[in-house]
């Protein structure tokens, strides 16, 4: 039995995620801004799920659930960073006012409850910090530069943070969905109140795109939530977790591309040191 800690529990993926975890009979804090949607799982499984309002952006918020877990449960084995939302718009459209927020919940939210978690997280053996991404976090595209941003960062991070905990017998896995029909193309997704009619052409079909698509994703959150169980299961579960075919491609392409970048300018780029006199 694990006992696990899941930020953005409110729906989505991270809704599934808890779901999934007390049916197999692991203890679960599931964390969100508003608990009501929690209640029905926590009413099924009185013993084993705690929920808690939390909001990763407020300061030493996630300390009360850390120690939730530790009183009620004995200790703490597993930290989903979940939440978070997306932010549609070209670069130059998007107000200091509209992105700095995301940033506050993608990236200064997730170090936080991370840092809260780790004390927790070392007292056990095995233990695992599960950071979701995206596959905007493995490459950048037109319409979505601040939100690739933030999942750079958690990417970043968490492969810094990967090298920090092996010594320590603990893991951290990137986990990097494609598109899974959850909310993110609803209500999870901002967009720059201003549109800036040179990007009309660049991003018009991105947004009809978002328009058509909520709903529609052919990602089975389920089955991605049983891939993530699997992960964090293993002896030796893999650092980066692409999920869906196209976080493959995405992946796929990039480092295609990053290679034919390095082998086209690797003879001009290598020699760069200074030069060595005999």
């Amino acid at each position: 039995m694990k006992t696990w800690l899941i930020t953005g529990c409110s729906s989505g993926l991270g809704k599934q995620l808890a779901e999934a975890v007390a049916a197999r009979g692991d203890q679960v804090v599931a964390t969100g801004r508003s608990t009501a949607a929690l209640r029905p799982l926590r009413d099924r499984y009185p013993k084993t799920v705690r929920s808690l309002t939390l909001d990763v952006t407020q300061h030493g918020a996630a300390a009360e659930a850390v120690a939730l877990a530790e009183r009620d449960f004995g200790g703490l084995d597993v930290l989903v960073n979940n939440a978070g939302h997306g932010f549609f718009g070209a670069v130059e459209e998007a107000e200091p006012s509209e992105y700095r927020p995301i940033f506050e919940t993608n990236v200064f939210g997730l170090i936080e409850t991370t840092r809260k978690a780790l004390p927790a997280l070392r007292r056990r053996k095995g233990s695992c910090v599960v950071n979701i991404s995206s596959g905007a976090g493995i490459a950048g595209s037109a319409g979505f530069g601040l939100y690739n941003a933030t999942k750079f960062a958690v990417e970043g991070l968490s492969e810094a943070l990967a090298a920090e905990l092996q010594p320590l017998g603990m893991k951290v896995i990137i986990v990097e969905p494609g598109p899974f029909r959850t909310e993110f193309l609803g209500r999870s997704l901002k967009s720059a109140a201003h549109e800036i009619d040179a990007y009309r052409d660049i991003l018009g079909r991105l947004r009809r795109y978002r328009e058509t698509n909520n709903g529609q994703q052919p990602g089975d959150p389920a089955k991605a939530v049983a891939v993530l169980l699997l992960a964090v299961d293993a002896e030796q579960p893999p650092l980066h977790l692409p999920l869906g075919p196209v976080a493959f491609s995405i992946a796929e392409r990039k480092m295609r591309a990053f290679h034919a970048d390095m082998e086209t300018w690797r003879e001009i780029a290598i020699a760069t040191d200074f030069e060595t006199r005999d």
